[in-house]
């Protein structure tokens, strides 16, 4: 069984990026992120005011502490104080040795190479420091965007659940990428 243990925070680094810990200093910019129309497009999950941006905050920072999951704040190397996005390992099959991997990223930032950057590092961790042998991404069918850094980082569609979520009073579609260690 997975046993993972993310206390001290692993800060993870790239050339161009550092993924640090998510801090209530971030909630402003949060609030930002979940709130822009052009990221939300694809995630039901939307902020509607600085206080939800708070509880997903410690909803980031609980899960943390009991070891069900790990996200990170997308920086840039040359402005760590500055959330640009977020990345993480929130949903973790223990038994299984399995996660869901999910991220948003402000648009300024998007077609740049920062998300796919970002989830090589990621990915890393979670398979070596981990011990994850698959990674899972749950996906809304219509975000290309999505798609094609799933696919150039080698996931694979594993599936296509038709109408099995449902959020904003209508059901939606869910694809289903992954990746295995190997």
């Amino acid at each position: 069984m997975l046993t993972p243990n993310f206390l001290p925070f692993p800060e993870l680094v790239t050339e161009r990026l550092l993924l640090r810990r998510v801090t209530a200093m971030d909630i402003e910019a949060i609030y930002a992120l979940r709130t822009n129309a052009d990221v939300m497009k694809y995630i039901p999950k939307k902020c509607e005011s600085l206080a939800d941006a708070e509880i997903f905050f410690h909803l980031i920072d609980d899960a943390l502490k009991d070891n069900s999951g790990i996200s990170w704040a997308i920086t840039l190397r040359s402005n760590p104080d500055a959330l640009i996005g977020t990345l993480g390992f929130w949903r973790l099959i223990k038994d299984h040795f399995r996660a869901e991997i999910g991220y948003s990223l402000m648009p300024q930032f998007w077609r740049k190479g920062i998300m796919k950057e970002a989830i090589q590092k990621v990915m890393d961790y979670g398979f070596h420091q981990m011990g994850l042998h698959s990674v899972e991404a749950q996906i809304d069918p219509d975000n290309i965007a999505s798609e094609k850094i799933l696919q150039s980082l080698d996931f694979v569609k594993e599936g296509y659940f038709r109408e099995n979520f449902f959020a904003d009073g209508k059901f939606s579609d869910t694809a289903v990428y992954s990746k295995l260690k190997n």
